[in-house]
């Protein structure tokens, strides 16, 4: 219709005498005509924005400007919230590009976060990334994914490698949102003692997309979570806040360390007390801490990010900044050590194969022999939970090439059950026991993602080792094999079929069996049949050796 009304409107405007001599009757085009007509406001037009195709589309917050994404969905970044340093978030009321720029095709700056140039972020950073396929129209009622990245709530952002969602758009016939949100201390360790700032601004940015979803063909209560590692973890946040519960109905929990659990308000505290030392302000000295640099912020926050261990052991080693159960928005722990609430939401939760892989054999680039193994479990685990792990032999000497044992393949195991797949299996059977449904996966095929392949482990054949799932979900694996290809169309399959009704059995597919809380049924995604149990029986990990959110529970 629209290319039909484009030939009559061009005809019509055609000159069709011939100009006096010295006189140039200029050519109209026609697209930029149809650009600005009303009638033509609920429907995809195309027209010319800074030299390249860009896509228009009126929204009840003004004109949202796009362009083809190179993999062929429409692509719209736009900056979802407004937040002054260290106070809560607000949705926009109208629909801007972020970071004031005026070129569609701009990928929003990050967050503040280290090791980047300061050029490529921007404390206004409150933005997403929306992939709408080109088959959906106002009338689709589409469902939306709504990806959360990982960083360890401290780096990472919406553009971050592999989060291209034009491809996953597509397969899944969705919209896929990549938000981005505040990091660091900004976002969780406020001085003021406003907590989880940073869970708030994803609740702002669905709070945005419950608003503009119906103008891309997409339906406000169809609304999936996703995310990977703190991203998952942000999830898990997520299903903790009652006030957030109506903004989303199902959820997909890729790789979250479930082992940290929520921070104690005692240790948040420490951290955020930790944090104000740093900046050389007070707590309350509001003209101080807002004269801070951006690259100060990063600094402070950063110190009190490698000395979080030190500053109190529940705060962990790998992601000491994290959300906060602070008993008002985020109201339950959602583990063993407090009362689970009743749920209703179906979740999908995986792990990949060697989640511990990439830590562990960069902190140990040679073999480690057999008898450190005790003393580097302890710098974790403590003695008394060592001495019990390493009592009951399961996890057993395993050889390297040379046929010697190699503690580091040990601590592997260790460090993926621990961290990950034993407590995200005890998550699963307590959100099953009341009321929910999940299905439970691991990843034996995988795709490296960049970083990984700085350790070799991680590029070894049939290991797959933590974020490389991440590309095989977006189907942004560059050459992929005939493995990698064939999990990435049964992972989109599943996902497609999980955004549309909560499950991911679409005909044609082997069968995923729902957990219980007796069988998580852990499906093998890339091979065949579930993973075994191991050390995941709920009588050892969470039982006989506690989780660290039990271990420091008083902390």
């Amino acid at each position: 219709m629209v290319a039909l009304f484009l030939a009559i409107l061009s005809a019509l405007l055609t000159p069709t005498l011939s100009a006096p001599a010295g006189i140039s009757i200029p050519h109209v085009d026609p697209s930029k005509i149809l650009c600005r007509l009303p009638i033509l406001q609920n429907i995809w037009i195309t027209c010319p924005s800074n030299g390249k195709a860009a896509l228009n589309r009126q929204t009840s917050l003004g004109t949202a400007n796009g362009v083809e994404d190179p993999n062929g969905a429409y692509r719209f970044a736009v900056r979802y919230g407004n937040a002054a340093r260290f106070q809560p978030s607000s949705v926009v009321t109208s629909w801007d590009l972020p970071n004031g720029s005026n070129n569609a095709s701009a990928l929003p700056l990050a967050c503040p976060q280290p090791d980047i140039d300061a050029s490529a972020y921007s404390e206004d950073c409150l933005s997403m990334i929306l992939y709408v396929p080109p088959s959906l129209t106002v009338t689709s009622q589409a469902p939306t994914l709504v990806w959360i990245h990982g960083g360890s709530f401290i780096v990472g952002s919406s553009s971050g490698a592999g989060l291209d969602g034009s491809k996953l758009a597509i397969a899944t016939n969705s919209i896929v949102a990549v938000i981005q949100y505040r990091l660091g201390a900004p976002g969780f360790l406020a001085p003021n003692g406003q907590t989880n700032l940073a869970v708030k601004d994803v609740v702002t940015g669905l709070n945005f997309l419950k608003k503009v979803l119906p103008y891309f063909g997409g339906s406000p209560s169809k609304v999936t979570l996703a995310g990977q590692s703190a991203g998952a973890n942000m999830i898990r946040a997520l299903l903790a806040v009652p006030s957030a519960s109506s903004l989303f109905r199902s959820a997909i929990l890729q790789s979250d360390p479930m082992n940290f659990g929520f921070l104690s308000p005692t240790t948040y505290s420490a951290l955020k007390n930790d944090f104000v030392s740093r900046t050389g302000c007070s707590a309350t000295d509001n003209a101080c801490l807002n004269g801070l640099s951006v690259a100060a912020l990063i600094s402070a926050s950063m110190a009190t990010f490698n000395a979080g261990l030190s500053i109190s052991p529940a705060a962990g080693q790998a992601q000491p900044i994290r959300p906060v159960l602070d008993g008002s928005y985020i109201a339950a722990p959602l583990d063993s050590t407090g009362t689970f609430p009743p749920q209703t939401k179906p979740l999908l939760i995986t792990t990949v194969a060697q989640e511990a892989g990439w830590a562990i054999y960069k902190s140990f680039s040679d073999p480690l022999p057999e008898f450190a193994l005790p003393s580097v479990c302890e710098f974790s685990l403590g003695s008394d939970r060592t001495a019990t792990v390493l009592n009951q032999q399961l996890y057993q000497p395993i050889p390297n090439a040379g046929g010697d044992p190699d503690a580091r393949a040990q601590l592997q195991l260790i460090g993926t059950d621990q961290l990950w797949k034993c407590s995200g299996w005890t998550f699963t059977r307590s959100w099953v026991q009341n009321g929910g449904t999940a299905y439970v996966g691991q990843y034996v095929v995988g795709s490296t993602y960049p970083g990984n392949e700085l350790v070799p482990f991680c590029t070894q054949s049939g290991v797959v080792c933590h974020q490389d799932d991440i590309q095989i979900v977006f189907g942004t694996v560059e050459n992929p094999t005939s493995a990698q290809s064939a999990l990435i169309t049964e992972t989109q399959s599943r996902y497609k079929n999980f955004l549309a009704n909560g499950n991911p059995n679409p005909s044609g597919l082997s069968a995923w069996p729902a957990a219980t809380s007796s069988n998580v049924h852990p499906k093998l995604l890339g091979g065949t049949g579930e993973a075994t149990v191991g050390a995941c029986d709920p009588s050892f990990w969470g039982s006989s050796v506690q989780y660290d959110y039990q271990y420091y529970h008083n902390y």
